[in-house]
């Protein structure tokens, strides 16, 4: 099952890290679910994509459960008299942001108030345990509030430079700002892995998902220059994306900064080591985006307006992950190896043993060679409907051609069919390990649920599932076709 935390149903605008979560896990499991895929769960930028994340590390407070910090007696009743009421079937995050980090705040300020002597210490661990990346973290999200949430070049120099003694100065100046965001991210980590905790002890593993790249206005590049292609004010001199393709005639010019892999490699590769560490300590397993990028990536100079004019770059990806398995040891990662796929992607991500994905709308263009075509997967394989990038199954089989929609008959063997029910029974029947349904597709929703629509910079990331959609009817079908396939036991 696809389905991120935020598209929960909840009171409070968004998906929470509280009860919703923890029915939405019995549910599945009802439904005969084994994996929960969710999207990055990181604290989300610019167009509040959680792929443009102003930390590679950190989690997303929004995600914070309120009811679980009224349980705590971190808010009263009192302090949602003036919360309003937001939409059940989107996020409206104009709204949820400022209403929400509020309530946060007073949380926080509750706490500072009548926190133990052990419940003080526990917060001093966390920051103690996590400095590697949390204090940069906290100081970067201090500061920019402090510059009315600008970009880091946007700063004054000092501070967007990281000059020593600017950096000292703010250390003193926003010091309980800093320590706010200690707080929500030792919040959300203790919430998210009760959760997954919760989940694997109802045989549920979780799957998380992994960016390569991070945005330009994110602690990691404010914090590590020396490992992007910037130039002295920290701006890009090449960004990442993708040629024309299936998605967009002008291919997708995504705007990160590209990494210097000779920087990289001097170090040791610590930080993907440290990333990867971190991104494991708290998911199961975790889907790579972009795994081709680890092969070669398409590198675009900063100064084009789209991403046609670019040209791929060698990555040094076998070293990599050798390091990484070296470090770390098995690797429970699923490569996302969709688009422009040369032999050189295959060979790696063959050679390292990781499974590919499959997605069962691009099959149908009328070639029997087409990879997506369920008779030409490999059992180590994942096969998804659709991913968070595409259209429903509905919204996608509507906009098909006659002779498109007339493939798709053909290969399913009949008409008078519910699409999104046989496409799924199409997944599911398939040699593929493992089958991803969003949960919008079990539901046969149609193009208003859309998670994301690529190159669109407003409008995404917004659907919710209203609660009644998550019933038993549903739940007993989904479980019925588990064992009629054999995936019960997985």
């Amino acid at each position: 099952m696809l389905l991120h935390p935020t598209s929960l149903p909840g009171p409070f605008g968004i998906g929470e890290l509280g009860s919703g979560a923890y029915r939405f896990v019995d549910w599945l499991a009802r439904a005969g679910q084994s994996i929960w895929q969710v999207l990055p769960l990181a604290p989300t930028g610019f167009a509040d994509s959680p792929y443009a994340a102003f930390s590679a590390f950190a989690g997303n407070p929004l995600l914070i459960s309120l009811q679980r910090l009224h349980e705590e007696g971190l808010l009263a009743d009192t302090d949602f008299a003036d919360y309003p009421l937001l939409p059940e079937d989107r996020v409206d995050y104009g709204a949820v942001i400022p209403h929400k980090m509020a309530l946060l705040r007073r949380a926080y300020e509750r706490w500072k108030s009548q926190a133990t002597s052990a419940e003080s210490h526990q917060l001093d661990t966390f920051r103690r345990e996590q400095a590697h990346w949390l204090e940069d973290f906290a100081l970067f999200m201090a500061l920019k509030e402090a510059f009315e949430g600008r970009a880091w070049t946007e700063w004054e120099e000092e501070f967007a430079l990281r000059l020593p003694d600017a950096l000292q100065k703010a250390r003193h100046e926003l010091q309980d700002a800093i320590q706010f965001h200690v707080f929500l991210q030792h919040r959300f980590r203790h919430q998210w892995l009760d959760v997954k905790r919760y989940a694997n002890e109802r045989g549920i593993r979780i799957m998380g998902d992994m960016p390569i790249f991070v945005a330009h206005d994110s602690a990691d590049v404010w914090s590590h220059p020396q490992m992007f292609h910037l130039d002295s004010r920290g701006n890009p001199t090449f960004v990442a994306g993708v040629p024309p393709d299936y998605f967009s005639p002008t291919g997708q010019r995504w705007g990160n900064p590209v990494y210097r892999w000779d920087v990289l490699k001097t170090q040791g590769y610590r930080w993907w080591v440290e990333r990867f560490r971190a991104v494991l300590q708290m998911v199961d397993m975790v889907r790579v985006d972009h795994f081709r990028g680890f092969a070669a990536y398409w590198q675009v100079p900063a100064s084009e307006p789209t991403a046609v004019k670019g040209k791929w770059v060698k990555v040094p990806g076998k070293e990599l992950f050798g390091t990484l398995k070296m470090e770390l040891g098995e690797l429970p990662i699923v490569a996302e190896d969709l688009g422009i796929i040369t032999p050189d992607v295959v060979r790696l991500r063959k050679g390292l043993g990781f499974p590919g994905m499959r997605v069962l709308q691009f099959a149908f263009d009328g070639n029997p060679d087409n990879p997506y075509l369920p008779y030409n997967y490999e059992p180590d394989t994942v096969v998804y409907t659709g991913t968070h990038d595409n259209d429903t199954l509905i919204g996608w089989f509507a906009g098909l051609s006659h002779e498109e929609k007339r493939r798709v008959f053909d290969y399913i063997g009949r008409e008078d069919i519910s699409i999104h029910w046989e496409m799924i029974r199409l997944a599911y029947a398939s040699v593929a390990r493992i089958a991803i349904i969003p949960l919008q597709d079990w539901l046969g929703l149609g193009s208003e649920a859309r998670m994301n629509q690529p190159g669109r910079e407003e409008g995404n990331w917004q659907w919710r599932c209203p609660s009644e959609h998550l019933n038993e009817g549903l739940a007993g079908a989904m479980a019925k076709m588990c064992v009629i396939y054999g995936r019960k036991r997985y």
